[in-house]
């Protein structure tokens, strides 16, 4: 239990932001979203599973099929198909369109994805820490910020991918990059592991200007009735 409450610190954290905040976001939607998310661990698994094999005796390029393509791909991916059935369900059920996303649409998939990113950073937290604890603070306050902002990414390209593809395939293609970086720089011997940490934070506040800058009380689709 101390292990799950500890991860989820960041989620408490984004929730108190989204309900003192112009967009607003009920709380059986934000579990919903988080639900999404942590659900995408176990399809990221599974492909993670079957990309395991070595095709090089090169060590730098086994090291980057192993952190982009086994890694940062497949978690980016899963996160977004996850959002892409949660988004076309709630249209569904709302009897909305979604062939053609407004903006609105768009900077809802920027929340809702930094909300499953979250989700899924409690599930792979947990995973490590349930065999190592001592990282489980270290690994709250940097690979959470980092799924937070590579899921706001994929959530506008989730939102996207049917209307604008090439738009939906760069913010996925920058996700991964992020996250490839993150992972890369934690992998080098030699390089400061406060260089990882300032990829994730920076590209979290990326994401939370996209969400701040272009959402208004008037406008938002969180905001509580």
């Amino acid at each position: 239990m101390i292990i799950i409450f500890v991860s989820s610190i960041p989620v408490i954290i984004v929730y108190i932001w989204f309900r003192f905040s112009k967009y607003n976001i009920s709380l059986i939607r934000f579990l919903f979203v988080l639900l999404a998310g942590a659900a995408a661990f176990f399809p990221a698994l599974i492909m993670q599973d079957l990309l395991n094999f070595s095709f090089a005796t090169d060590s730098r390029l086994v090291l980057f099929y192993h952190v982009f393509i086994r890694i940062a791909f497949t978690e980016e991916l899963s996160r977004m198909l996850m959002l892409f059935i949660f988004f076309y369900i709630s249209a569904r059920i709302a009897n909305e369109s979604s062939e053609q996303p407004s903006w609105h649409d768009v900077k809802k998939g920027y929340a809702a994805g930094l909300v499953a990113g979250l989700g899924f950073a409690i599930l792979e937290n947990a995973v490590y820490a349930a065999s190592n604890t001592s990282i489980l603070i270290l690994r709250t306050v940097t690979a959470a910020p980092l799924h937070a902002a590579c899921g706001s990414r994929v959530g506008a390209a989730a939102v996207m991918v049917r209307s604008n593809p090439i738009q939906s395939f760069f913010r996925l293609f920058t996700a991964v990059a992020i996250h490839g970086i993150y992972n890369f720089m934690t992998a080098i011997p030699g390089i400061p592991s406060i260089a990882a940490v300032l990829i994730a934070i920076t590209a979290l506040t990326s994401s939370i200007i996209s969400i701040r800058g272009n959402w208004s009380s008037e406008d938002s689709p969180y905001q509580s009735p």
